[in-house]
């Protein structure tokens, strides 16, 4: 209760970024046979930030739609929209057509990050 009435409010990206400081090569995510600490996926969502920064021009503010299978990218995505200040609208991969238009614009999002393979790309 007293961190929900705390101003500002305590996130998760802050409480993640406190455990990069205090517990860097402590593990964070086991995927399949893949590990990835704190301090990994500090520094993996920091790169994905600049390129979404540099290349996408995204701005704190700015809703950004993500359809990525589950998996690594998919917290280092989320962390790296979080450091911008980039609200995330989750979309299920198995939605498509009109209701993944309307999910889209529902949010209110202007950039789409997606997977190639969320699209029928492969290769």
């Amino acid at each position: 209760q007293r961190r929900l009435s705390r101003w500002p409010p305590v996130t998760l990206l802050d409480i993640f970024q406190q455990r990069v400081a205090s517990q860097p090569g402590k593990l964070m995510l086991r995927f399949g046979y893949q590990d990835f600490t704190y301090k990994e996926m500090d520094r993996r969502s920091n790169q994905a930030s600049r390129v979404f920064s540099q290349q996408l021009a995204l701005r704190p503010g700015q809703v950004v739609a993500v359809l990525l299978p589950n998996g690594p990218s998919y917290v280092w995505t989320w962390l790296a929209l979080a450091k911008l200040g980039c609200p995330m609208a989750c979309l299920n991969v198995n939605i498509k057509g009109r209701l993944l238009l309307h999910a889209v614009a529902t949010a209110g999002a202007t950039v789409v990050l997606a997977s190639a393979g969320e699209w029928g790309v492969t290769g």
